[in-house]
Order: C-alpha cells, then sequence, then structure tokens
C-alpha cells in the first residue's frame, strides 16, 4: 500500500495485538516505544484502537546455577544447544516451564533438567504397563479428570509448573495401577504442549489416529471428581498412628469402628481407655487415652 502505513483490512485484522509478552529487562521499555507510537498513530488518524495491546505479560530470567544473572564473563551461561544434545528438546522444554512461576526468575538446575528427562523416560516406558482398552478404575478416573481439569485452568493462568508437577502425578498412580490406552491417551494430550516430540512418537506407537497436538482436547466431568472413600488419619494423643480408609462422609461411629478395627490401633488400647474422641470430617480421629483404673 503506497498511499499508507498499511490497508485498513491489515489494520482491522492485526490491531490491537492480543497479547504481548516480554523477557522482565526489555518488556517494560518496549512497551513504552511501541505504546508511544500507537497513541501517536491514533492521534493522527492512521489506527483506529486508543491502546496497541489487549494484554501484557513479563516472564522472568533463567539465572546461572550461582543464582547470578548468567553471562560470559561469570562463565556461568549454559549452552541450549548442549542440552538438547545431551537431554533432548523435549527435556529443556519441559524444564523450562518447570523451573518455577511463569513470572520469575529462577537459577538453573543441571540436576533439575535431569529430573525432566528422567520423567520422560518414565511416560515413555507406560507402553509396557498399558492393560488394553478396558475400562478405567473409579479411582483411576477421579485421578484423570482431576488432572484435566487443573492442567487446563493452569495452562490458561501460566501456571505451566502446577500443570507439570500434576502430570508427574498422574503418572506415579499409573505405576501404582496399570492404566488402559484410553488413559494413556489422555496423558499424552495433557502433555503434549510440553514435550510434543515424545508425545506424538508415543501417539504414533499406541496406534491412536492423527496427532496429538490437533486431537480434541479433553473435558473434565465433575462428576467423575466426587472421592468415594477416604484416607483418614488416626491419632492417639495428638499424635499420628495410623490411617484408614473409610467411605466419604462416614460418621464418628463408622470412623471410630474402623480405626478400633486397625491393628496398630489396638495396640494402643490395652490398659487404657478413651475418654473423648476428636473427629474432623473426612480428615482424621483423635483418640484421646488414659489408664484404665
Amino acid at each position: 500500500c503506497k498511499d499508507a502505513l498499511a490497508s485498513p483490512e491489515a489494520l482491522d485484522y492485526w490491531m490491537p495485538v492480543d497479547w504481548y509478552n516480554g523477557g522482565m529487562e526489555h518488556v517494560t521499555l518496549h512497551l513504552l516505544y511501541s505504546r508511544f507510537w500507537a497513541k501517536f498513530l491514533y492521534d493522527i488518524g492512521v489506527i483506529k484502537c486508543k491502546e496497541p495491546y489487549l494484554k501484557r505479560t513479563a516472564h522472568g530470567m533463567i539465572l546461572g546455577e550461582d543464582g547470578g544473572k548468567m553471562s560470559k564473563s561469570r562463565g556461568n551461561v549454559i549452552n541450549p544447544d548442549d542440552i538438547v544434545r545431551d537431554y533432548g528438546a523435549d527435556s529443556l522444554r519441559l524444564y523450562e516451564m518447570f523451573i518455577g512461576d511463569f513470572e520469575k526468575s529462577a537459577p538453573w538446575s543441571q540436576a533439575s533438567i535431569k529430573g525432566c528427562k528422567r520423567f520422560l523416560e518414565r511416560v515413555s516406558d507406560l507402553y509396557d504397563l498399558a492393560k488394553g482398552s478396558g475400562v478405567s478404575s473409579p479411582e483411576m478416573e477421579r485421578a484423570l479428570h482431576k488432572t484435566i481439569k487443573k492442567v487446563t485452568l493452569d495452562i490458561d493462568d501460566m501456571k505451566f509448573n502446577t500443570a507439570i508437577a500434576q502430570l508427574m502425578s498422574l503418572v506415579n498412580q499409573f505405576y501404582s495401577k496399570k492404566p488402559t490406552r484410553g488413559d494413556i491417551r489422555v496423558l499424552l494430550q495433557l502433555l503434549s504442549p510440553f514435550a510434543p516430540h515424545i508425545c506424538e512418537e508415543l501417539w504414533q506407537i499406541q496406534g491412536f489416529e492423527g496427532l496429538a497436538s490437533e486431537a480434541e482436547w479433553p473435558e473434565h466431568d465433575e462428576a467423575k471428581m466426587v472421592d468415594t472413600e477416604k484416607t483418614i488419619a488416626v491419632q492417639v494423643n495428638g499424635k499420628l498412628r495410623s490411617t484408614v480408609v473409610v467411605p466419604a462422609d462416614s460418621t464418628v461411629e463408622v470412623v471410630s469402628a474402623a480405626a478400633l478395627a486397625d491393628k496398630k490401633i489396638a495396640g494402643y488400647m490395652e490398659g487404657m481407655e478413651i475418654v473423648k474422641t476428636i473427629n474432623v470430617p473426612n480428615k482424621l480421629i483423635n483418640f484421646i487415652l488414659k489408664p484404665k483404673k
């Protein structure tokens, strides 16, 4: 367009910018410069929007392992090419989002990136644990739907570190209770934004159609997130002595009966009598004892 800065159609399409993001050391001044020019262009009638951006964020810096700003003079610079060579692109990508809060600076940790690589290896090894296309257990189903909800909300809120922590917790549960192929499919969808390369490879190995990155994002069901059982801490004179599993919202009588039937608790009851029972619903029960006369 020779007679204008840009065509009206292009300006209407691109302005205002949905989201401006940058590093904490640059974004403020960049924003001032770009906002100044946008205000000027608005005043002379070139653009129609008073503000150039709808949203602004600034991400923290990754510091050296010594906690200082990375620089060649300090000798604490990390070369991304070396990390990709030694640990893989997905490990680097995952660790950069797991390292801490998006807007805060955090020191690099070589040990932590090794932990991210081990996590991805555990995800890869789930292929040997999958138990076919059966139905998920109620416990696994609850864990999946809770994870879907948390990861979805955390991505929207840019809380990538807690989303990844939730996925790590889910994988730990997969190792204690074998997942179905359907369970693994959901995991790969949720993990795909953080570690796309390995997820696409595992997606193909599992025989799922298309691409994990293009599959419809899973939705959680609140009804399937309700805990039907609770693990109750059992205390004796204020000290934790055991735990019992009872139906959710059990009465104090039901919890007491389950606790007193526990062999560990029965041992503390010998020669003692209960003078008071403190019950915190769905959390703990505390027996206050004294010697029998």
